[in-house]
């Protein structure tokens, strides 16, 4: 089974197989995570994103990286252009991100935490469910061996990391409960 981690950094410096971007419906690479990529991957990103033209909410899309240190950027498009992010929303664009991710044979993808910024998405529970959906998406059949939380200051970056402990704190308690029953 891959990995998860977490970083505090610019996910655009990320020397990965791909970055994701936190996307809207549109695929317009305005502000946030995306006005980043835009900015330091250059014009090519955009362009690509224009011939995919619109997406559904929950959905992923994929392009080269332009001028960034990756190979591709994986689109969730948590939210309509100008919207607000959900859980749903959420959840599901990073479950289609990964998907994709594997479908292209990368093994590491770096993730902001999609939907927490412009989106409106609780920090908190931004985190609770992409290391939720991180790790489903690990114990299964799948090319990624790391999806790496790389997250923007260090309040956020401190959100995930409790989020994280939290829940392997849970799965040591669980294991511990099983092995008391069996003992």
């Amino acid at each position: 089974m891959g990995r998860v981690t977490l970083a505090e950094g610019d996910i655009t410096e990320q020397e990965v197989d791909a970055i994701v971007n936190a996307a809207n419906s549109g695929l317009v690479l305005g502000a946030g995570v995306a006005g980043a990529i835009r900015e330091k991957g250059g014009p090519a990103i955009q362009q690509e994103c224009d011939a995919i033209g619109a997406i559904e909410v929950g959905g992923a899309a994929v392009t080269g990286a332009g001028a960034l240190p990756a190979r591709y950027v994986v689109h969730a498009a948590g939210m309509p252009p100008g919207g607000q992010a959900s859980e749903e929303s959420v959840r599901a664009s990073l479950r289609r991100g990964f998907e994709l991710a594997a479908e292209l044979g990368c093994r590491t993808l770096a993730c902001p935490a999609v939907g927490a910024g412009i989106g409106g998405f609780s920090v908190q529970r931004c985190a609770e469910v992409s290391l939720e959906e991180a790790r489903r998406h690990l114990a299964g059949q799948t090319s990624l061996e790391e999806i790496r939380f790389v997250l923007f200051g260090e309040p956020a970056y401190r959100v995930f990391e409790m989020v994280s402990d939290a829940a392997k704190v849970a799965a040591q308690m669980e294991r511990l409960a099983g092995a008391k029953k069996r003992g």
